[in-house]
């Protein structure tokens, strides 16, 4: 019409009014930096693996590890425990021992007890009488040695009651009876080759005769 004015449309309202461009204006931003990325990634400098540390190599101050000619080499592997021999022997059955010591330490085993020598002074034991209810016995002592010798005498009776006890003939020693068993002790050693009777009353014993005779621990013979 005559006398009207045309209104251009600003860029803002053209560009609000088509959406795809501003689409087309994104995907052409996102390809640029993409190929920014792209550049500035080739242009970065890779580096290399490390390689592992060589075992042939030592420290400063420690020996070098070295391998015999002609022998392949070995790699460390993890160390394994060692396993101690299992014993072959039987619980509760002793192994012999040749070695002649104790418990296969190297120490000798202790020997037995030797025997005790026998006593110089010998006894012989006797009834010297007996009636109801007891008697009176002797030891008759003999010493054989060549020197003079004390003397010890020890009778057994599981039973019975001691009156008294002397040498006849001689100085008197020391007697005594507990726990079933006679004690005498001489007061004075014996002469070499004399001979004294040791005598005892006794009652109530059942018996005349002693389960056990000895002479400084040497058995009594009898007669």
């Amino acid at each position: 019409m005559p006398g009207t004015r045309r209104v251009r449309p600003s860029p803002g309202s053209a560009i609000a009014s088509s959406p795809w461009i501003l689409v087309s204006i994104g995907v052409i931003v996102m390809v640029v930096l993409l190929v920014i990325a792209l550049g500035a990634a080739r242009g970065r400098r890779t580096y290399a693996d490390v390689p592992p540390p060589d075992p042939t190599l030592s420290l400063p101050g420690l020996p070098a590890a070295t391998t015999p000619p002609g022998a392949a080499p070995t790699s460390a592997g993890p160390a394994l425990p060692r396993l101690s021999p299992r014993s072959t022997a039987l619980p509760g059955r002793r192994t012999p021992n040749p070695s002649g010591t104790a418990g296969g330490s190297g120490r000798p085993l202790p020997s037995p007890p030797s025997p005790s020598p026998a006593s110089p002074v010998t006894g012989r034991y006797a009834v010297v009488n007996s009636f109801n209810g007891g008697f009176i016995g002797e030891v008759r002592l003999v010493n054989t040695a060549d020197s003079a010798r004390g003397w010890t005498v020890r009778l057994t009776f599981p039973r019975g009651r001691l009156v008294t006890s002397w040498l006849d003939g001689a100085e008197q020693g020391t007697g005594d009876f507990a726990g079933g068993v006679f004690t005498y002790r001489s007061g004075v050693d014996l002469a070499p080759g004399a001979s004294v009777p040791l005598r005892f009353h006794f009652e109530d014993t059942g018996t005349t005769r002693p389960t056990s005779c000895a002479v400084d621990g040497s058995a009594c013979s009898s007669r």
